[in-house]
């Protein structure tokens, strides 16, 4: 049994327009959140001690990231050097660059020969001894379409018929890999992918054009005894066996991940045995305070007594207001800052609404008004490439349609 940490998405240097200077070290205190968040899973990896650690890939939130965010990577990897913990670095998408290839960040700890380190930079086949025993793992890191194809193979093919060569030329490629496998020895898959029935967030549409969905099948194979996943922000299990899972990232990286439990697993993998537990981490808070004052004869005191019944202290908060324009004068902001002191830090976004709105919905087609959510469904439905997109382009369309007009 070998014991493995998986953790993915630690986008250090990520968020800086939340957090403030820290007067006494001078650095920017999100991130000494990222590097604090960082260390508990290098501690937990050092206090088992686990005789692996999986990377999933994004160190940074581009891959030229400054030497300051850099060096405090490099300072709490390095610590499992000096614990002999072998480490499996995966390049995900915000580790290449624009052309798609593996960015410095990574790459110069192949460069260096770190000893340990492995750099997942391409899909290949790694055997590495632990003090737990052989293991063997598969590194797929993020893949454009530019990895697989050169842009003459591309011409007059329609964006489906891309993403079907694109899985096939995959598919022969992972076959060579596996064929490479020692049947004996435990089998870890490693990638930073889109897995066509995870859930997303933010991460979907950020990569959109840039990368594909693989099928789970595909991955889901009984050849892997574990498949860590990275790219997915929100942890989840895809399949149980073999277990496939999305550790998720370590941070909160915005508001669309307040609600998201952050963490990393731990797992236990043998041949054809694998047992795997979230565990999750402390976290600064995300909280939204959401208030509609349109109908409020004290929309000030309303809004401060939302504001004192919130959870708010050392979070980091943003407080969203509706407000009739006639009304916003009636709103106190140095007595809402006062109140929202002992926040981390603190966005107040009012939202003036006019009284004179028109609601109607808009009309689609020939003069018949006919409802929005039908039509963009019937759209998506006979737009193959974005079908993926379908659920949460619905959702957000819902959202915009129940938010109030200004």
């Amino acid at each position: 049994m070998i014991q493995v940490l998986h953790l993915s998405d630690i986008h250090l240097g990520s968020g800086f327009s939340y957090g403030t200077i820290n007067p006494k070290t001078g650095l920017n205190t999100r991130l000494e959140d990222y590097v604090a968040t960082l260390s508990q899973c290098i501690d937990r990896a050092i206090a088992e001690p686990v005789d692996l650690v999986l990377f999933g890939g994004d160190a940074f939130p581009d891959a030229t990231p400054v030497p300051r965010v850099q060096e405090a990577f490099a300072r709490q990897f390095y610590r499992l050097v000096e614990a002999n913990i072998p480490t499996v670095l995966l390049v995900g998408n915000h580790d290449q660059h624009a052309q798609g290839k593996g960015g410095a960040s990574l790459s110069i700890y192949e460069t260096l020969g770190v000893p340990g380190f492995i750099v997942g930079d391409r899909l290949a086949l790694h055997r590495i001894s632990t003090a737990g025993g052989e293991i063997q793992v598969i590194t797929l890191p993020w893949l454009t379409r530019s990895h697989l194809f050169t842009k003459p193979e591309m011409e007059n093919l329609s964006l489906s018929d891309i993403n079907h060569q694109l899985i096939d030329r995959l598919r022969t490629a992972l076959e060579a890999q596996i064929r490479r496998l020692d049947p004996n020895l435990p089998t870890v898959l490693l990638a930073h992918v889109m897995v066509d029935k995870a859930r997303y967030g933010a991460e979907r549409f950020l990569a959109v054009g840039k990368g594909f969905s693989i099928p789970l099948a595909l991955l889901a194979r009984p050849c892997f005894d574990y498949v860590a996943l990275g790219h997915v922000h929100k942890h989840q299990i895809l399949s149980d066996s073999p277990p496939v899972v999305y550790a998720g990232s370590i941070e909160r990286v915005d508001f669309g991940e307040e609600k998201e439990e952050k963490g990393y697993i731990l797992a236990e993998v043998a041949k054809g045995e694998t047992t795997i537990e979230f565990c999750p981490l402390s976290i600064r808070k995300f909280k939204t305070i959401k208030v509609n004052l349109t109908n409020s004869e004290s929309p000030q005191q309303k809004l401060l007594q939302a504001i004192d019944n919130a959870e708010i202290d050392e979070a980091i908060v943003r407080v969203i207001f509706q407000v009739g324009a006639d009304r916003l004068s009636l709103i106190d902001g140095t007595q809402l800052c006062d109140r929202l002191s002992n926040a981390h830090s603190y966005t107040i976004e009012p939202e003036i609404v006019s009284q004179a709105s028109d609601r109607r919905l808009p009309e689609l087609g020939n003069g018949r008004q006919i409802d929005p959510i039908s039509a963009l469904s019937a759209y998506l439905d006979n737009r193959e490439d974005l079908r993926h997109l379908a659920p949460d382009m619905l959702e957000a369309a819902r959202e915009l349609l129940r938010s109030p007009r200004s």
